[in-house]
């Protein structure tokens, strides 16, 4: 939802997670004001510093004296980007959200194209990379098999993003969950668009996302994403089906025992292991489909929660703000 209006409050709000970015942070605020001079809107930028272990912190602080629009929160140690978008999610003031890396690979006086999709009704603009970057065949199999799995029409997931407020309000981000935004936000009907948006070498520092196990955990968390989205919508239709096709073949084995023992008078004990082991299975997958339906209700109390909950805390702040 979006917050009651307020003259003083930003229309966009600028989420920027950092760790060790000490050779970034000032040059970053730099562009960051460039950008405002040009820009139509009103903003903030949130830097979080998520556990930094260099000299990130100090220069934050005095930056927050040289420019206005500069808010900084500090967690005391690395907590990962997923839950530093969430610290930024709960600090921002604005009815728009953009979240954006810290390394000027992207530069700010890019956002107002994200801004402008925004405003043609898009409820998330995810930028598409354009130029020559590390891991850029891994990146192609990743977005086109996730266009492929969520039927999705944008071709890169994994990039800066805005959206409306009311898109983080009302999607669930596990850990590392922020690089499926996109396909979180289709599952609940928001509108989603792309901008092109240039890549530029890394100012300084080195990159946070490196690893071949990041390849691993991306694939798995896709698998996750997709169950979430589409198995946990009917758990019983999925894991009954199963079932039934389970307890129907051992029906049909059944038969064909019975048939070589009473018939052809030849008893084959391995088909009533496998007649009973059908059977366990089919009535196991009905159990899993009950267990997933109440596990979909507590889902979507949840998140009838958790939205009520937000709509208390913008209230919250609306009203704080009033009182300044």
């Amino acid at each position: 939802m979006n917050l009651p209006w307020n003259k003083n409050r930003p229309r966009v709000s600028i989420i920027v997670p950092a760790f060790n970015e000490e050779g970034n942070v000032e040059e970053l605020c730099r562009h960051f004001e460039e950008m405002g001079k040009a820009a139509d809107f009103s903003y903030e930028v949130v830097i979080i510093d998520d556990g930094s272990t260099d000299s990130t912190p100090d220069k934050l602080t005095r930056l927050k004296t040289e420019y206005s629009f500069l808010k900084t929160v500090t967690h005391r140690c690395n907590r990962g980007l997923t839950d530093a978008l969430k610290t930024g999610f709960a600090t921002a003031l604005g009815d728009i959200f953009v979240f954006y890396p810290s390394d000027l690979q992207y530069l700010p006086e890019d956002i107002p194209k994200m801004i402008a999709k925004i405003d043609e009704g898009n409820d998330l603009v995810t930028g598409w990379k354009q130029g020559n970057y590390n891991k850029q065949f891994i990146s192609k199999i990743y977005n086109g098999l996730s266009r492929r799995l969520f039927n999705l029409k944008v071709h890169d997931l994994n990039s800066v993003k805005a959206f409306r407020r009311e898109v983080a309000e009302n999607i669930f981000l596990r850990q590392d969950w922020h690089r499926y935004m996109v396909p979180l936000a289709v599952e609940k009907g928001y509108l989603v668009d792309e901008v092109k948006m240039p890549l530029y070498d890394r100012n300084s520092g080195q990159s946070k996302f490196s690893g071949k196990w990041r390849i691993m955990i991306g694939f798995l968390d896709l698998l996750a994403v997709k169950t979430q989205i589409s198995l946990l919508r009917k758990p019983l239709l999925f894991f009954g089906l199963i079932g039934l096709i389970l307890i129907a073949s051992g029906i049909v084995v059944g038969l064909v025992a019975l048939y070589f023992r009473f018939v052809l008078d030849t008893g084959l004990r391995m088909l009533l292991y496998l007649v009973i082991l059908l059977l366990v299975l089919g009535g196991l997958s009905f159990i899993l489909g009950f267990l997933g339906e109440g596990l979909t209700a507590i889902r979507e109390e949840v998140s009838g929660l958790r939205s009520s909950l937000a709509r208390l805390e913008a209230t919250r702040k609306n009203q704080s703000e009033s009182d300044d």
